[in-house]
């Protein structure tokens, strides 16, 4: 056993060396001219990034807004791709934890639209969404919602979890760009492990305004 994992180490240090021999090499048949090719390519996509993330914030990215109406929400729903929206009441006091660490993560994740609504002003996205607990936080990608994160059982069972868990939770949604670990949330003192809905995401359905007919879930907001 002992000389067989020996063997199976040095094959692959074997793999390692010889791909960075390639690299070293390719690097070394390299002129000026392919130099300059890189460096064009890198500052491109530079401009290309530096373009979007104006974009975002042009739209509204980078803070946590408010809408006031479902009007308002179809509106600002239409100019992103990504949008996190939480539905909250103000006699629901832990609708205040949750504004908190949606405020933190909106400047850092402005790939996402972060936004709130009252659900006492948007009664036909409460009856569309089967929205029954508060708070709950909608999660939708390009016109459709895609998941929900419904109180804290997502979020360690706890009024106290850390922003670093609805990071890692709206990260396994792929909605924002997150760099850390997705298979362990970042809650040790958790005493259960998160729900189900963690691993698997809710069905599909659109939003769509109230003179339309909602007959159908594959339309877009």
């Amino acid at each position: 056993m002992a000389n067989l994992l020996e063997q199976q180490i040095t094959q692959a240090t074997k793999v390692i060396e010889d791909q960075l021999d390639a690299e070293i090499q390719k690097l070394d048949k390299m002129d000026e001219d392919d130099f300059e090719v890189l460096r064009q390519k890198r500052l491109q996509a530079m401009k290309k990034a530096a373009k979007q993330k104006e974009e975002w914030l042009a739209n509204g990215h980078g803070e946590y807004m408010e809408v006031a109406n479902e009007k308002e929400f179809f509106e600002e729903c239409k100019k992103s791709k990504n949008v996190i929206c939480h539905f909250y009441r103000d006699s629901t006091f832990r609708c205040k934890i949750v504004d908190k660490h949606m405020a933190i993560l909106a400047p850092k994740h402005i790939e996402a639209k972060f936004m709130k609504i009252n659900v006492e002003k948007c009664p036909f996205l409460v009856d569309r969404l089967r929205i029954k607990v508060i708070p709950t936080i909608c999660i939708a990608k390009e016109g459709q919602t895609f998941d929900y994160i419904v109180g804290f059982d997502d979020l360690g069972g706890i009024d106290e979890f850390p922003t670093e868990m609805l990071e890692w939770r709206l990260g396994r949604s792929e909605v924002i760009n997150y760099n850390g670990d997705l298979l362990n949330p970042p809650l040790p003192q958790a005493s259960k492990k998160p729900s189900k809905s963690v691993f698997g995401y809710e069905k599909k359905k659109a939003i769509r305004g109230k003179d339309d007919d909602d007959s159908s879930d594959n339309d877009d907001w």
